[in-house]
């Protein structure tokens, strides 16, 4: 390696990860460089608009990668036909709970009579985020793809709306562990959700690894997190030379198992 490699990559390692957003540089064998950006995918409306950096880092980027691109609308819910209510698809433990958390967010539980366990748990998150000061018009990924429009920038993306649909509707049981975590981590995954919009109005973490809160139950966690890492990692290997922008939940960044660690290892 020449003594400018060398250098370069001291550097580099010196300087990953200070960004004033939540993100992660990685350069790979052959000329290939990712900005890895911690996204959130509802925030608050002073989490925009988005640090002027972050948007020039996006203009001069040879393609933005998001998992999905979201600003064509997302894909509609398939709500299967049902003979029974919820109340009788899931243990009478979690419908008390459930009861309650929609009864703190307004919500007529009646209107989830005829859904899936999974897509409860989403529209339960959902409102609890928009409790909380989130819009999806603030989101993160949502901006990033704005600005890539502007600037003309390829969008490419990690795994699409129809992917994320599909991987909803075959989890186990419907979805019911996505469910039962929604209502047993709630004030968790509320803290979480807040430190994460912190990472983008005060400071991003500095460590490459993050101990986190526990939003998911080991099996759930494998499935969300730990399989769809690793099949971005080998379409983030398989990239030719350039400079890209690469947008995924902040989880995906800095949790167990996350995806730059699996870059490194090649």
């Amino acid at each position: 390696m020449s003594l400018f490699r060398r250098l370069h990559a001291w550097w580099s390692a010196l300087t990953a990860g200070t960004s004033p957003w939540p993100a992660i540089d990685i350069t790979l064998p052959g000329d290939r460089h990712l900005h890895l950006v911690g996204s959130i995918h509802m925030g608050t409306r002073d989490m925009a608009p988005l640090p002027a950096k972050l948007v020039a880092k996006i203009a001069a980027a040879d393609a933005l990668f998001v998992e999905a691109d979201i600003s064509g609308g997302n894909a509609p819910f398939h709500t299967p036909d049902y003979d029974l209510p919820l109340r009788e698809r899931i243990p009478s433990a979690l419908w008390n709970p459930l009861e309650q958390r929609a009864a703190e967010l307004g919500l007529d539980i009646a209107t989830f009579e005829q859904q899936p366990p999974w897509q409860v748990a989403l529209v339960m998150q959902a409102h609890q985020a928009q409790r909380l000061g989130l819009r999806p018009d603030f989101g993160i990924d949502y901006q990033m793809i704005n600005a890539a429009n502007a600037a003309a920038v390829p969008i490419q993306e990690l795994e699409g709306t129809q992917s994320q649909m599909t991987l909803l509707e075959t989890l186990p049981d419907e979805g019911l562990g996505l469910l039962e975590d929604t209502l047993t981590h709630w004030h968790t995954n509320a803290r979480l959700l807040q430190l994460m919009v912190s990472w983008w109005l005060d400071a991003p973490p500095r460590q490459k690894v993050v101990e986190l809160p526990a939003t998911f139950g080991h099996e759930l966690y494998d499935v969300l997190m730990h399989q769809r890492n690793r099949r971005w990692r080998e379409l983030l290997l398989a990239l030719p030379p350039g400079r890209y922008v690469v947008a995924v939940g902040a989880l995906h960044l800095y949790g167990e198992g996350n995806l730059p660690t699996l870059l490194r290892a090649g």
